[in-house]
């Protein structure tokens, strides 16, 4: 018997992995996370299955139905919204399997900022403007923020920012990002992105909270801050360029083995 983590994606059942629907297909046990996992995902379940709704059960309960398949010798699905890389409560769950001798599995699904990017049809490291992504959140009723991990801290980097949980905080984040970016910095939420009641908002830091208030949106959004959203003046990478001499696709006068006949490397 094994639980099996499954990062169910963001929304739409067709961006859940292979992998991931095979799973549900041959386990007699499912657990899902409510309403943040397509219910078309749950018609895969095999016929006869145990469907269980995690929403309403604290954490022991949710072990207790993995220990009573255990027990059974049934696989258990363990679906979450997302990924199980961030915020998924995938930690303490698989603590309590492993003092239990329970084995489990984790198969990787699209994460919500990935979607949001791909709704917005936008690269999130672009050259010259932001080379990396700080994935993060404000604090919580759930889980408190570590002092360290400051917005203005991550703000001084530059770096694109992918805010998740933090819609209903939407004018404290505006305050503290906008010393460091400045108020026309491109500003984005995505509201339930791939969901067929998927919302976009773009603006910026000045006018993204106006937005947001406007359309009454107070949960399950993603805010996404940085130069990268509207990258219209950018220098192009080295990647593409017909003088970078990689090993797929040498300069002229050079194959992939090496230098031409009678030319010196």
């Amino acid at each position: 018997m094994t639980v099996h983590f499954i990062g169910a994606g963001p929304g739409a059942a067709d961006l859940i992995t292979v992998r991931g629907r095979d799973l549900i297909a041959r386990c007699p046990v499912c657990l899902h996370a409510g309403s943040l996992v397509a219910p078309e995902i749950l018609g895969w379940c095999p016929p006869g299955a145990r469907i269980v709704d995690t929403a309403p059960l604290d954490l022991d309960a949710i072990v207790a139905e993995c220990t009573a398949a255990n027990a059974a010798g049934l696989d258990v699905a363990r679906l979450h919204s997302g990924d199980l890389s961030i915020w998924s409560a995938l930690a303490e769950q698989t603590r309590r399997l492993t003092q239990a001798g329970i084995p489990y599995t984790v198969t990787p699904g699209v994460p919500s900022f990935a979607a949001a990017a791909a709704v917005l049809g936008r690269e999130l490291t672009v050259p010259g403007l932001a080379q990396s992504v700080i994935l993060t959140r404000t604090s919580g009723r759930a889980s408190a923020m570590p002092k360290r991990e400051t917005l203005s801290a991550f703000a001084a980097t530059g770096a694109t920012l992918a805010l998740h949980l933090s819609i209903h905080v939407i004018d404290g984040v505006v305050a503290e990002l906008t010393p460091f970016y400045g108020p026309e910095c491109p500003t984005a939420v995505v509201f339930r992105a791939t969901w067929p009641d998927e919302r976009v908002l773009t603006g910026t830091l000045a006018t993204i909270a106006g937005l947001v208030a406007e359309a009454r949106l107070e949960r399950t959004a993603l805010i996404l801050v940085g130069p990268a959203l509207d990258p219209a003046e950018f220098r192009e990478s080295a990647l593409y360029s017909s003088d970078y001499d990689r090993r797929f696709r040498p300069q002229a006068g050079t194959s992939a083995a090496g230098p031409v006949a009678g030319e010196r490397a």
